[in-house]
């Protein structure tokens, strides 16, 4: 009973507006002063522990990576790329949107930073083209969520620290749900869009226009190839490959492109210093926060339950989605993947299921849970880039939500999706 009443005291204080890492250290630590069941110097403990790993300094650079690339102008690039790509399709701008967030997902690994980039480019367009505004939020906020899965992915390498799985396992696993998330969206982007008579793009598809939007942007694309390459083969771990690709993208936005100032460069430093202190802050809150559950026996608890459906391999998939999506409706993805996600890594590894097909369900799970309302960051950022009702663009994206919830019920009955590069390329399963 302690271990859900703290639970539901987590969940009203995020959903009143707490900060998720203040409210995490806020918890054990009044636990601590009534009950007197640890001394104090148990938190800043737990807290350092919880960051005291060489993998998650990786984080900063991506967070860099993908500024820099804002200020260089290269997602202005990716979205005209993607254009071209998709030519006169009826609905042309709601699908170049899922494809630029395909292109950006490769470069940065944040659902946050995909929302606010490709939403600030595409939904003031989208909007004068006659898209409801609803409608242009709700694909901006869902097809982020590739954000995290198609590598580089900042979850990925906070889940794989926790849970001691192969970055580089994980990072090849993600590339084919991460494109089957985008070719799904894409179709029923072309359903609703036919349904409703959308745009399409004036310009025709042309392999001439392709080929000179790829070299305006084969600088951009070469950032994800030489990340997730480097890191897939073994050829450098992933700092190294994170501060490779900020380089990378320095050079290109300041000599290359030569968009880049002084000025731009200190403005993206600063906004990383900040995305990046953010996730370490709610990191190092789950330390003593996963100490008071693993202590209270609620983290004992939810593996038994969990396990006892694991008779139906069906029924054992359908739990789990819904307890995903339960939790991602009312929990920050980011906290979920940090505390719960390597609970649930365990359960599905005792239930006969490969690690890294466990990690990726739980990753895509709760990244699928940041656009859920009521307390999806993408749900809100892409509503308020859309300035629009926040109940409006929660009903515009039910079908896309529907969908991805079938598909992580997929990924789970079917283990090839997840698996099949990853054991091709050595990594096991």
């Amino acid at each position: 009973m302690e271990s859900i009443a703290l639970l539901t005291i987590l969940v009203v204080m995020i959903m009143l507006g707490a900060p998720v890492g203040f409210t995490m250290i806020l918890i054990p630590v009044v636990y601590i002063l009534i009950t007197d069941a640890a001394p104090m110097i148990l938190i800043p403990s737990q807290m350092f522990q919880a960051i005291d790993s060489v993998p998650l300094t990786a984080i900063p650079f991506f967070m860099l990576t993908g500024e820099l690339m804002t200020s260089a102008t290269i997602t202005d690039r990716l979205v005209d790329l993607s254009r071209r790509i998709i030519g006169r399709m009826r609905g042309s701008m709601a699908q170049a949107n899922v494809l630029v967030s395909m292109f950006f997902a490769g470069m940065n690994g944040s659902v946050v930073a995909d929302t606010a980039t490709v939403g600030s480019l595409l939904v003031p367009g989208m909007k004068k083209a006659g898209y409801p505004p609803e409608f242009a939020a709700a694909i901006t906020a869902v097809s982020s969520t590739i954000g995290g899965i198609i590598p580089p992915s900042i979850m990925m390498i906070i889940l794989a620290n926790a849970a001691g799985i192969s970055v580089g396992a994980l990072f090849a696993g993600g590339i084919v749900p991460g494109l089957m998330i985008g070719g799904l969206l894409m179709v029923i982007n072309y359903v609703i869009a036919r349904r409703r008579n959308f745009e399409r793009s004036e310009e025709p598809f042309s392999l001439k226009g392709i080929a000179v939007a790829s070299y305006r942007s084969s600088f951009a694309l070469l950032i994800p190839i030489v990340l997730v390459g480097s890191v897939v083969f073994g050829i450098a771990g992933v700092v190294e490959a994170g501060a490779l690709t900020a380089t990378i993208a320095l050079v290109v936005g300041v000599f290359i492109y030569r968009t880049i100032t002084w000025t731009n460069c200190k403005s993206a430093l600063v906004r990383a210093f900040r995305s990046s202190a953010l996730v370490f802050i709610i990191i190092a809150a789950s330390g003593p926060f996963s100490w008071l559950l693993t202590s209270l026996g609620a983290i004992g608890q939810l593996e038994e339950w969990l396990l006892g459906y694991t008779y139906n391999p069906f029924v054992f998939a359908l739990v789990l989605v819904l307890f995903i999506c339960l939790l991602g409706m009312v929990m920050d993805s980011a906290a979920n993947i940090i505390v719960v996600g390597p609970v649930l890594v365990d359960v599905m590894v005792k239930a006969g299921y490969p690690d890294v097909q466990a990690a990726l369900v739980v990753v895509v799970g709760f990244l699928i849970g940041s656009v859920t309302p009521p307390v999806g960051v993408a749900f809100f950022t892409a509503g308020a880039i859309a300035e629009v009702r926040l109940e409006k663009v929660a009903i515009a994206m039910l079908p896309y939500l529907a969908a991805l919830f079938v598909l992580l019920f997929v990924l789970i009955i079917v283990p090839d999706f997840t698996m099949y590069l990853p054991r091709v390329l050595g990594f096991g399963g």
